[in-house]
């Protein structure tokens, strides 16, 4: 009997930051299809990303006034707040973030270029990659969950810490600290 406790209590590791605690029960649930959930998640995230990108943003007298107009719009915002709330969570990974949101943001601006030369509407294209991402997603969340009869890890969790937990598969892979 003591011996069983103790088990169980060796099961259970203590967490210096909570980002920690959220990472290790992922690696416990999701132990699927990795590659799936890598492109899932940030396909999910980048479609998330153009939507609110092309949300249009009200012109402002003095940024006209400045010529910055075209640096804001509510996609900033989006990114303002998802960096800053990594950066609480895992301040190295959420840099690693930053760069991949930057990456991202490059290729919003070409499909906007794509249907400024008559393309189709980007709006349209994020739209339809969020429904195949979430998909995609959803069913490799779906599976996990039914192979390990629930868990402590929602499908909101794995949309908004998804990226961070991959990066840091990365990280503990390459060996580097996070």
């Amino acid at each position: 009997m003591a011996k069983a406790k103790r088990n169980a209590q060796q099961a259970k590791p203590k967490f210096d930051r909570p980002v920690d605690r959220h990472f290790y029960n992922m690696d416990e649930q999701l132990t699927g299809s990795i590659p799936m959930y890598a492109f899932g998640v940030f396909l999910s995230f980048f479609a998330l990303m153009g939507l609110i990108w092309m949300i249009p943003f009200p012109q402002l007298g003095f940024l006209e006034r400045m010529q910055a107009q075209t640096f804001l719009n509510w996609g900033s915002f989006f990114i303002a707040i998802v960096v800053y709330a990594y950066l609480k969570l895992a301040p190295t990974l959420s840099y690693v973030m930053l760069f991949t949101i930057g990456v991202m943001s490059f290729l919003i601006v070409q499909l906007e270029y794509v249907e400024r030369d008559h393309g189709l509407p980007a709006w349209i294209v994020f739209a339809v990659l969020a429904l195949i991402a979430l998909t995609i997603t959803l069913f490799a969340y779906c599976k996990d969950v039914a192979n390990n009869n629930g868990g402590e890890i929602s499908f909101w969790q794995v949309l908004t810490i998804g990226p961070l937990w991959l990066w840091s598969l990365v990280f503990r892979k390459l060996g580097w600290r996070y």
